[in-house]
């Protein structure tokens, strides 16, 4: 470890090891199939937010698609913490880390061959998060497209399961960044109604109410909750339910929420200016400064530093 300390450090299989030799067989179920589940925390000045919580959510994917990792959530618990510990040295430079939990279902037995591993295979590991990337829509909001694309319907493959396969999601993205590179895309459902984005659940603020899509059709975000919860402790009325393009485009505000993004406010969705088109809005705002309060880090603060 001391000769790759300029290394970030991994978990693989029982073992901690620099992640560049982390090596899985190009015959594992995920890489041929998206055979896989994940969930991914953040840190806030190097401690893990909600990582219960994510790992919770974690496992009921895992159970979703009947994939035992082998170990309790205590134990990833802990694993995951001391990823956070073991390369706490070079957190400065990377300012906070993404957490990452991945289990695949393995490499399926080949008649004749020499029996090798079998069994899930099981990553932990951490990554910096994208602060300078994003740094420029924190200071001037995002700008949301629905593209043609719409999310899987839960009756096809539950949104709720955070799988290895985004293939829904990305094919959506990649129409919307063809005509906007620094475009979010936003998925309707089946019905039409607002969804999710990659790794992201959306807001509407109308008549000072908050409105978010429900359950059913979304990945239910950790920092979606937290963004419920205080909103309730804000004495903001908040409604899960359909929102259609009607109900967008006459929204006062729109935000995103996401472990990575926490709080980020949309300042145009299809091209058209929400509200007023100042970013944040007031709710928006009372909300990310709570967020802030409760997790001890200025997250708007920590993107607009590394603006260029």
């Amino acid at each position: 470890m001391t000769q790759q300390s300029n290394v970030r450090i991994a978990w693989f299989n029982g073992q901690f090891m620099p992640e560049n030799q982390v090596l899985i067989s190009f015959r594992d179920r995920s890489w041929k199939y998206g055979d896989g589940a994940f969930d991914m925390t953040r840190t806030f000045n190097g401690r893990a937010f909600r990582l219960k919580e994510h790992i919770d959510r974690f496992y009921r994917s895992l159970r979703y698609l009947r994939l035992d990792p082998g170990m309790s959530k205590k134990e990833m618990i802990e694993v995951s913490e001391e990823i956070v510990a073991r390369n706490e040295h070079l957190r400065a430079a990377a300012g906070d880390w993404w957490i990452g939990q991945r289990v695949s279902r393995g490499v399926d037995p080949i008649e004749g061959d020499a029996p090798g591993r079998v069994g899930p295979n099981v990553v932990m590991e951490c990554t910096p998060l994208p602060l300078k990337a994003r740094a420029r829509q924190f200071r001037d909001g995002l700008d949301v497209w629905t593209p043609a694309q719409r999310r899987i319907a839960p009756d096809m493959l539950s949104p709720r399961a955070k799988t290895h396969n985004y293939l829904n999601m990305i094919v959506a993205e990649q129409s919307v960044k063809a005509h906007d590179p620094d475009g979010w895309a936003m998925l309707l459902d089946v019905n039409g109604n607002l969804a999710e984005g990659i790794g992201c659940n959306v807001f509407v603020v109308r008549d000072g109410a908050l409105y978010t899509p429900s359950e059913r059709y979304v990945l239910p975000g950790v920092s979606r909750q937290m963004t419920i919860d205080l909103a309730h402790q804000l004495s903001i009325p908040v409604i899960e339910g359909d929102i259609d393009l009607f109900d967008a485009a006459n929204a006062d505000e729109m935000f995103l929420t996401s472990t990575s993004l926490c709080i980020a406010g949309v300042r145009r969705f299809n091209g058209a200016k929400v509200g007023d088109g100042g970013v944040p809005g007031p709710i928006t705002k009372r909300l990310t400064d709570a967020y802030i309060a409760e997790v001890g880090c200025d997250f708007v603060k920590q993107y607009l530093d590394r603006l260029s």
